[in-house]
């Protein structure tokens, strides 16, 4: 009995994997998939797709949680205290960079799924990184201090999402955006 509730358990989070990786793919190609579209692509039935997801909005949030955890543990791993804030800086952005690059057209469709604002809730995991640096830096006198530190981490973000958007656009070449975006980001933070 015990062995039968594991295989179920295990084979319902190989099913919910197998959704979030379908609507992931479905999402960087380009398109808000509808929930029909989804379960073709994953391969499963629309019921044991909403028995995982009820709404398109709570699957675009769990893809949206997955990146960003993927995104945290990046940034986790290259333990940006021991460097110093413009080599941190810059470890951040070329670290994050490829991954927000990889998830442009997610946070695209997130933004018309679940709202900037939830959104921008969905980021504060990986976005503690940025409060730490940006906060060891102002402790440092690096960065300035002349603006508050919760408006210089909404403009680090604001600035992160920008390049996104020009990359989309076709204003600014992907493997340009990191030095662009170090060299913004650098002018924006440091003090004068």
């Amino acid at each position: 009995m015990a062995t039968d509730q594991r295989r179920r358990r295990a084979d319902a989070e190989r099913n919910a994997d197998t959704v979030l990786s379908a609507t992931r793919d479905l999402l960087v190609g380009g398109t808000v998939p509808t929930m029909s579209e989804v379960a073709s692509a994953a391969g499963i039935t629309r019921m044991t797709l909403y028995a995982h997801f009820a709404t398109r909005e709570l699957l675009v949030e769990a893809v949206v949680r997955r990146a960003i955890a993927e995104t945290d543990d990046a940034l986790t791993a290259l333990e940006l205290d021991t460097f110093d804030v413009d080599e941190a800086l810059d470890r951040l952005v070329r670290t994050s960079w490829p991954i927000l690059d990889r998830y442009r057209k997610v946070r695209v469709a997130a933004v018309d799924v679940l709202g900037p604002a939830a959104l921008r809730e969905q980021h504060d995991a990986a976005f503690r990184h940025v409060e730490q640096l940006i906060a060891r830096g102002q402790q440092d006198g690096i960065f300035r201090v002349d603006l508050a530190h919760d408006w210089l981490v909404a403009t680090f973000y604001a600035v992160l999402h920008a390049a996104a958007d020009e990359v989309d656009a076709g204003r600014l070449r992907s493997e340009a955006a990191p030095p662009t975006l170090v060299s913004t980001l650098r002018s924006l933070l440091h003090t004068r």
